[in-house]
């Protein structure tokens, strides 16, 4: 695979220099190593196209728990297009690779594109499949009201994972688990490195998610103004968060968001069951949280537990895997 090739060269790149030390070689030996890697480089870039790769045309790069990355997840069951999900821990690709989830990888002939932030991932998927599958692809149409439905709902689901971490990052066991330092499909190595890097990643996400006290009530109170919304507007007994009887993808997305503290059975299509944390698990000040919502919010609870049990469609036999990492 070319990601394996350069991934090989890089590493090669990173000890030229200690080569050149090691061994004393001279201004002009250091010269052609340079040469022999940019020439190594190129090969790579050239095998790409004479020996392509066999991927998947679609691969979803997450994490198990995020409900980011659930809301694309869910979208493509639904859709009912094959893909393969790959699976990294906790925030590593976040922090010390730059590549954040989800993250959707498209093979089109020898051509391999990405799209990153789950808003614009849904948007290719219509842009892609509204022609090809127009039945299954409705769900996925924008307007302008999904739209700015969408961006609040994404908000929601910032304010949760500072919510979360507010509550879990002190529970070194549980934070692990929900990274998926327990999970099979989580490669082996990383699950080794997220324990070990555990303090590291510990200090970043405090740091990035600005993880204190005012900050984490700021989040409830966003979470409670989005939760008590949706409650308002499911008195009427709508089927939809926008009107009608119809499920569209801002359903999906007010479903995956809900999810990650509401974990419903069927949450991740059983592609998250790895990383669960049942609610008697969890940290005390954690599920006084969700007990208040649940019992201040019963529409929506009904409303997401219902979508769960009734649209989560979770994929047909082939249609989605799991990449072997270990």
């Amino acid at each position: 695979m070319i990601e394996r090739r350069l991934f090989v060269h890089a590493v090669f790149v990173t000890l030229a220099p200690i080569i050149v030390a090691w061994f004393g070689l001279s201004v002009g030996a250091a010269v052609l190593l340079t040469l022999l890697l940019l020439l190594w480089r190129w090969v790579v870039v050239i095998s790409g196209f004479v020996v392509p790769e066999k991927t998947p045309d679609l691969v979803l790069a997450a994490i198990s728990a995020s409900h980011f990355v659930e809301k694309v997840r869910w979208s493509m069951d639904r859709l009912g297009v094959d893909y393969v999900e790959k699976v990294s821990g906790g925030t590593l690709g976040a922090f010390f690779l730059g590549r954040t989830v989800p993250q959707l990888k498209i093979r089109t002939g020898s051509v391999r594109s990405s799209i990153g932030n789950s808003a614009e991932i849904l948007r290719y998927l219509w842009g892609r499949y509204a022609v090809e599958y127009p039945d299954a692809a409705t769900f996925l149409e924008p307007s302008k009201e999904r739209v700015e439905l969408e961006a609040r709902l994404d908000q929601y689901g910032v304010s949760l994972q500072v919510w979360a971490y507010y509550h879990l990052l002190d529970d070194r066991e549980a934070t692990l688990h929900l990274w998926g330092a327990n999970n099979p499909a989580t490669p082996l190595w990383q699950r080794y490195v997220l324990q070990l890097l555990f303090p590291v990643q510990r200090f970043l996400i405090r740091k990035s998610f600005r993880i204190t006290q005012a900050n984490y009530e700021r989040s409830v109170a966003r979470i409670d103004a989005m939760l008590g919304e949706a409650n308002n507007l499911l008195e009427d007994g709508r089927q939809s968060l926008l009107g009608g009887n119809s499920v569209n993808y801002t359903d999906v997305a007010f479903a995956a968001m809900t999810g990650l503290w509401l974990m419903p059975p069927g949450y991740g299509g059983g592609k998250a069951d790895g990383v669960r944390i049942e609610r008697d698990k969890v940290p005390s000040g954690m599920q006084k949280d969700t007990d208040t919502w649940r019992a201040n919010y019963a529409r929506v609870t009904e409303f997401v537990e219902r979508l769960y049990r009734d649209e989560r469609i979770a994929p047909s036999a082939g249609q989605s895997k799991r990449e072997d990492n270990a």
